[in-house]
């Protein structure tokens, strides 16, 4: 009789889409979900001026794959116009500078969907505000029209709609961010160093006996076996042993570092090199996964906000109250799983990991059936549960605009007061000085250098005496709202990186912060010391 194997056929293994190859470096960056919120944003553009910054932002985000666009544009392309847009030709000539702009931008990236506005003498931006579209952002372009400001802040304060203004004149340029309200994310993407959380002064029953199992009779172990028992499961049983010779845990500084030498005294010294790379590690960690978790400034901030009735029947205060009853019941925040990278064998390793992480599924079903027990929260699926708890100790608010605001007089004061000790402090000159000018001009194109001081002169009774100011009016007068391509280009990539963190704030479950950008250090300026956003 012969036997007759039958070949199993391998699983069909599928490349990457062509969406994945398209966008692979952002996916790389800030995974699906976060490509999945920038393809859900429809961002506004109100243009005006020049309008070559307001284009160039639009670009820097049609790009990466934003979901929809909007040009709220009435001029008329002329021939000044070609000379600093890079998206108008000589066919666009006395046609809607909205519509010439949407279609060459369209071009760059045929996923994105393009609209431009006014498409009749008629329309008004009372119609474009009150259609069923919803606008994530808006952007606007000075100068502008104060009474078509006045208008656009209301529909963003009634929407919490982010707004953000941009003005580029000559040499000069700047952005400013407008949120109304207050804005809960979950930071999806932490430290990977912040996101370890042991739990080795609260072990629970599986994670004990894995202990337990693996440092038998430590001392007489083999070689192997004694150098390759993970550090987890040795700062457990020395922690038991602590305990029985003392009574209580390791608490303070000094105890630890007790502690810590009583690890280390139990490394074997007559291995090669290399052979106690666990203890090495136990030793190592012992400051840091010797403590019990606690609650940063920004996860209380957030337990102890009061949401009001339209915040609380959102996904995320659902979750963060049942998070908080999952903090009160067993204080502690939901395990979030994950399992540094340790010497040990595969297999045991393997085991480890599948220990911590069927305790964090533990926990997420915990929560997710407090979730359930809300009216408001049969329709949330466990995935985001997931999330929100492996992310939990990283939640927090964003705050937007502030109610009361120093005033330009007490800004200008610290700041000239501190270019004072420039030298002392090799800090660099506040830039406020060209703030204060182009914000100047910002409804009125023609002024000149003698206009803005003017102008200035209300806030600051001197300006006439202040050198430096004086030179920023006379080259913003000189631009006549005029904009510099390159300089214009450069302010919309700037801007379209404070946009790509926002819309990530804005889809609270995949939020990102752009690495070591904020930790970067900055000039003094206007933007960084009275910014409207928190």
């Amino acid at each position: 009789m012969t036997e007759v194997i039958a070949d199993q056929t391998p699983p069909i293994l599928h490349g990457p889409s062509d969406k994945e190859k398209k966008y692979d470096r952002q996916l790389r960056l800030w995974a699906a979900s976060g490509q999945q919120a920038l393809e859900d944003a429809h961002i506004l553009l109100l243009n005006s001026g020049s309008g070559t910054v307001g284009v160039e932002t639009l670009k820097n985000l049609v790009l990466p794959g934003i979901g929809k666009f909007t040009i709220a544009d009435d001029a008329i392309v002329k021939e000044a116009d070609l000379g600093v847009n890079f998206f108008l030709d000589e066919d666009s000539l006395g046609k809607s500078r909205s519509e010439s702009c949407m279609k060459l931008l369209q071009e760059l990236n045929p996923d994105v969907q393009g609209d431009w506005f006014p498409r009749n003498k008629d329309d008004t931006l009372d119609a474009l505000f009150h259609n069923s579209q919803k606008f994530t952002l808006i952007l606007y372009t000075l100068p502008i029209e104060t009474k078509t400001l006045a208008f656009v802040r209301k529909y963003t304060d009634e929407n919490k709609t982010p707004l953000i203004s941009i003005h580029s004149a000559g040499f000069y340029s700047y952005f400013r961010l407008h949120l109304p309200g207050t804005f809960p994310i979950v930071d999806a993407h932490p430290d990977p160093t912040a996101t370890t959380d042991l739990r080795l002064l609260t072990p629970w029953a599986e994670l004990s006996e894995f202990a337990t199992d693996l440092t038998k009779d430590l001392e007489n172990q083999s070689a192997h076996d004694h150098g390759h028992v993970p550090y987890i499961a040795l700062l457990l049983y020395y922690l038991s042993k602590w305990k029985e010779a003392h009574g209580a845990l390791p608490s303070t500084y000094k105890d630890k570092r007790a502690f810590r030498d009583t690890v280390t005294a139990g490394m074997r010294t007559d291995i090669p090199e290399g052979g106690e790379e666990n203890f090495e590690e136990a030793v190592a960690a012992v400051l840091k996964a010797i403590s019990l978790p606690s609650l940063s400034s920004s996860v209380r901030e957030v337990f102890d906000y009061k949401p009001t009735e339209a915040e609380a029947a959102s996904s995320f205060w659902i979750i963060a109250d049942a998070i908080k009853q999952f903090y009160k019941k067993h204080n502690a925040l939901p395990l979030p799983g994950s399992v540094p990278d340790m010497k040990a064998q595969s297999t045991v390793y393997v085991r480890l990991q599948n220990i911590y992480k069927a305790k964090a599924r533990q926990d997420v079903a915990e929560v997710l059936e407090t979730v359930q027990d809300n009216p408001s929260g049969k329709g949330i699926e466990i995935a985001e549960v997931e999330t929100f708890c492996k992310n939990a100790a990283f939640i927090k608010l964003i705050h937007g605009t502030s109610s009361s605001p120093p005033s330009l007089q007490e800004i200008a004061n610290k700041e000239f007061e501190s270019d004072e000790n420039v030298e002392l402090t090799m800090a660099p000159l506040s830039l406020l000085p060209i703030y204060l000018s182009l914000n100047a001009t910002s409804h009125v194109l023609s002024a000149t250098s003698s206009d803005v001081i003017a102008t200035i002169s209300k806030v600051i009774p001197d300006a006439k005496s202040n050198p430096r100011l004086l030179k920023a009016a006379e080259e913003v007068a000189r631009a006549k709202g005029g904009e510099l391509h390159n300089v214009s280009s450069l302010t919309g990539g700037m801007t379209r990186r404070q946009i790509d963190e926002l819309m990530r704030i804005l889809h609270y479950d995949v939020a990102w912060t752009l690495k070591n950008y904020d930790q970067r250090p900055q000039p003094r300026t206007y933007i960084a010391e009275h910014r409207d956003s928190g």
